[in-house]
């Protein structure tokens, strides 16, 4: 870990937090990293700084100069917590390392997390992906769906991302992987749980499935970071295919909606007219996608760029 990737890990860990040490939130890191660059400082070097430093530099007030210092003290015990995770196979990755996903900087720039706990190979990161959501209640003709676009699209080279609940992502998980193919997971709640399961560790071990999760390794489920996970698997792929979703309510509904909104990736949906959800979703601009398709991504692409009119300047 590089000096810049611990100064970030210091200030937004929620490892060896104490009672009184307070975390930057991902916003609250962004705001910060713009002033020092503005200053032209590293963060490495905040790490050096007493509380009046910290004010005198971070123009900020005594309030939170304090607040940063006690996550400064608390660093030794940082280090600590973070070693013990290593030995269980979770590695923490930070905006200030080389292997954090490119895609995730390009398309979300500031609202990147500062920080993953990861566990697996990163290099599969950098793969082409299509990413599959859900409901967790899927019955017989949902996973069946899922499972055969999914060999569809492995076949073409994409890997899977999904948010590794259960339900759709679980099935668009196991079967890339038993096709060959790679996954991978961004997970809100324990990374340690996952890893109790044999075939998700020989999975990792093998080089073929990579988790992520901003929640620390032991963290129980929290519907706040289960929402927020969803702009990470539609900006790292570049299809997302959207098996079953409820009308105007749920994860997954947010997640294909704001994606519509912000484009981070082309928008599929299952055409399902006995699902009022999935059909409200192709009304929106979803791209409707049945049993026949043969899971090539790309004509999607082009196809949805000739029907997009061209945008004239006014001038």
């Amino acid at each position: 870990m590089n000096d810049n990737a611990k100064a970030i890990a210091v200030f937004c860990s929620h490892l060896a937090v104490g009672e009184k040490a307070q975390p930057l939130e991902p916003r609250e890191w962004s705001v910060l990293a713009a002033a020092l660059i503005r200053k032209g400082m590293q963060p490495a070097a905040l790490l050096e700084l007493d509380r009046q430093g910290l004010m005198q530099v971070l123009d900020t007030d005594e309030v939170q100069a304090e607040r940063m210092a006690r996550l400064i003290d608390r660093s030794a015990a940082l280090s600590f917590e973070i070693s013990k995770y290593e030995s269980m196979g979770v590695s923490l990755l930070t905006r200030a390392d080389a292997a954090y996903p490119t895609k995730l900087k390009q398309k979300l720039g500031n609202v990147c997390p500062p920080l993953f706990y990861t566990a697996g190979d990163m290099t599969i990161s950098q793969r082409e992906f299509m990413g599959c959501v859900g409901s967790r209640t899927v019955g017989d003709a949902d996973a069946a769906f899922t499972r055969q676009i999914v060999q569809r699209t492995v076949e073409r080279d994409f890997a899977i991302v999904s948010g590794g609940a259960k339900g759709c992502d679980t099935v668009a998980e196991e079967e890339s992987l038993s096709c060959g193919g790679y996954a991978m997971a961004f997970l809100s709640d324990s990374m340690l749980r996952k890893l109790r399961n044999t075939a998700t560790v020989r999975a990792v071990q093998q080089g073929k499935l990579l988790l992520l999760s901003v929640a620390r390794p032991d963290a129980g489920f929290n519907t706040g970071l289960a929402m927020m996970r969803n702009k990470y698997i539609y900006a790292s792929s570049t299809a997302t295919v959207v098996v079953k979703t409820d009308y105007n309510r749920g994860g997954t509904w947010a997640g294909a909606t704001e994606n519509l909104k912000h484009r981070w990736s082309l928008t599929l949906c299952r055409q399902h007219n006995a699902y009022p959800g999935n059909k409200a979703l192709i009304e929106k601009g979803a791209v409707p996608i049945g049993e026949d398709w043969d899971g090539d991504i790309k004509a999607l692409l082009e196809r949805k760029a000739q029907e997009e009119p061209e945008q004239l300047s006014l001038f």
